[in-house]
């Protein structure tokens, strides 16, 4: 798996290895770590799980506290810059396989996120695609292809990312019934809540998901158990996720009783 963080800086690739990895899903299930405990659990000396956690930190996977680390803040949401590169190689992935279940002549709504954007660069060989998007950079990208119908909604413009929220926004949205609605969140409760940091964002997304006949989700694997404030609803909201690992096993029952299928983009 390939991220990229901020150095200096500057942007460098960074690969993670396997303890790493499991050094961010150990936090992610404790809430909160000591180094000295890290150390012991990995056996590896602390120096080592310090190198670890500086990068993971500057990464934005991990947040340091006195004394240890924990994940990020359930309030705020990495820099947009920084989601544009974390996990992009996954994200790619997801993206091209969503895209493949989207059949030209479609119509379709597309919300926020750097996985969207992705997805929407995935869909540029397709024709006459009808779309309704409030993601400013997404609208730009397919209005280049010239048998597409873009629809851009209106409202408040977030300097940040670009994208369009408000009122406004979504009473745009409720004025169609799409074939499909991508949606992006940011994060995914094991009991299949779908949770995101801005209220705005989520009241658009629910709109989305209410005039959307089918509704497919595009959420890499760094989203599960991620903490975010605001509740979207349950995954039975989704009929299809797209991501780049299976769920976990304690996932099962609660995917089956939604209905929502999971597709893995290997």
């Amino acid at each position: 798996m390939v991220a990229v963080v901020r150095m200096g800086g500057t942007m460098s690739d960074l690969v993670l290895n396997r303890r790493q990895e499991q050094l961010v899903a150990r936090v992610r299930e404790e809430g909160f770590a000591t180094v000295e405990d890290l150390a012991g659990h990995f056996d590896v000396t602390q120096q080592t799980i310090r190198r670890d956690l500086a990068v993971l930190c500057d990464a934005g996977l991990l947040r340091r506290y006195h004394g240890g680390v924990s994940m990020p803040s359930s309030v705020e949401n990495l820099a947009y810059a920084e989601r544009q590169h974390l996990w992009q190689e996954e994200k790619v992935r997801i993206a091209q396989l969503l895209a493949n279940h989207i059949p030209d002549d479609a119509s379709l709504f597309i919300n926020l996120g750097t996985t969207n954007e992705d997805v929407a660069r995935a869909l540029m060989n397709h024709k006459g695609l009808r779309v309704i998007t409030n993601n400013l950079n997404v609208a730009i990208m397919l209005s280049e292809n010239p048998s597409f119908e873009v629809i851009v909604a209106g409202g408040v413009v977030r300097g940040r990312d670009h994208g369009v929220t408000g009122q406004p926004t979504i009473e745009l949205i409720r004025q169609f019934k799409v074939d499909f609605g991508v949606i992006g969140i940011s994060g995914i409760d094991p009991d299949g809540t779908l949770l995101d940091f801005d209220l705005h964002e989520v009241r658009v997304a629910q709109a989305i998901i209410e005039h959307s006949r089918q509704v497919y989700l595009a959420a890499d694997h760094s989203k599960l158990g991620r903490n975010a404030l605001v509740r979207l609803g349950p995954i039975s909201l989704v009929h299809a996720w797209f991501t780049d690992r299976p769920p976990p096993a304690e996932m099962a029952d609660v995917l089956a009783a939604a209905g929502t299928q999971v597709h893995i983009a290997a």
